[in-house]
């Protein structure tokens, strides 16, 4: 099963410019992944599985819950606005007054306003309202409402065990998601300076660690705990992502420091050094030296190593050892 992929045109408004973005975005469809519980088997059965499920329970998934998510912000701001910012205070996370029968703060939590001013609020809700639409494109609803879902979870699992919970490490760990999905969008940071999303998910990332490092250093331990989960979420649902780009980078630097690469490039820097030249055409005699931009092409169909210039890969006899 295969769908094309869906070229939207996204507008996104950062410090008072606008630039215009074309955003591919395929679906990601490996939900026939084996489960395998060997080694990290048992994190990438788990983000399997979040993928499989997702894909079998699509009405299960919220559209547009960013929105939902954005407005509900938005009204509570105004309400501070007229009440002297008393509104908030009554939604936020509080283990002790959940425990007291205030049970919708587990819910309403989601909807407190992490800035005061208007203006980096509006900044903040458009960027986190960006975010999270692209990802339920790339995703589907399903998958996207799951991922959300379980970051809140983590969040009140936390907030019961620090007695405070906030959204905010949840939302900033969205740009993880959306960096490793499309690492080279750029965004243009302060007006003029293009930025690709993966420079700007290391800046996230040392935002994380400089807030785990206030936090051990005043003692907040369990609030530690908060960016933490945040992080593990992400995990979670990238695991197979993670694991096979590291997996790949390692398995490449091997392939260059193994013996065969390294006489092989030994022994294509000694043929350059004796001959004048790396590759010869075994049909016409042409050169990498009497021409620089000329390809050459190894035969598999000859017996042994036989170089051809581009215009003889494909129009030779192959030769044979036996004939």
């Amino acid at each position: 099963m295969s769908t094309p992929s869906l070229k939207e045109s996204v507008k996104f408004f950062f410090c008072g410019k606008s630039s215009q973005f074309f955003i591919d975005f395929p679906f990601r469809l490996g939900y026939n992944l084996p489960i395998t519980l060997n080694g990290d088997g048992f994190l990438r059965s788990v983000d399997t599985w979040l993928d499989r499920f997702a894909y079998k329970h699509p009405k299960l998934g919220i559209p547009r819950l960013m929105l939902y998510i954005i407005f509900g912000n938005i009204i509570v701001f105004f309400f501070d606005q007229f009440s002297g910012f008393t509104f908030s205070p009554l939604l936020m996370f509080s283990a002790t007054e959940i425990l007291k029968g205030e049970v919708w703060r587990l819910v309403t939590f989601i909807f407190v306003p992490l800035q005061s001013n208007m203006i980096y609020l509006a900044l903040e809700l458009y960027f986190t309202y960006f975010i999270g639409t692209t990802l339920e494109r790339e995703w589907g609803s399903a998958k996207f409402t799951l991922f959300y879902l379980v970051g809140v979870l983590f969040n009140i699992a936390v907030g019961f065990a620090a007695g405070f919970s906030t959204m905010s490490y949840v939302n900033l760990s969205m740009f993880f998601a959306f960096a490793t999905l499309f690492p080279d969008m750029q965004f243009l940071l302060f007006f003029f300076l293009p930025v690709k999303a993966k420079w700007l998910a290391w800046a996230d990332a040392a935002f994380f660690l400089w807030e785990l490092i206030q936090m051990a250093a005043g003692g907040d331990y369990l609030l530690m705990l908060l960016p933490v989960a945040a992080i593990a979420n992400y995990f979670l649902f990238f695991w197979s992502d993670i694991h096979g780009y590291v997996g790949g980078n390692i398995r490449r630097a091997k392939h260059r420091r193994s013996r065969q690469t390294v006489d092989f490039k030994a022994a294509q820097r000694k043929a350059k050094e004796t001959r004048g030249y790396m590759h010869k055409c075994a049909v016409c005699g042409k050169t990498d030296a009497d021409d620089p931009t000329m390809e050459f092409r190894y035969c598999s169909k000859c017996d042994g190593y036989y170089c051809y210039c581009m215009d003889h890969i494909n129009d030779h006899v192959h030769i044979r050892n036996d004939d």
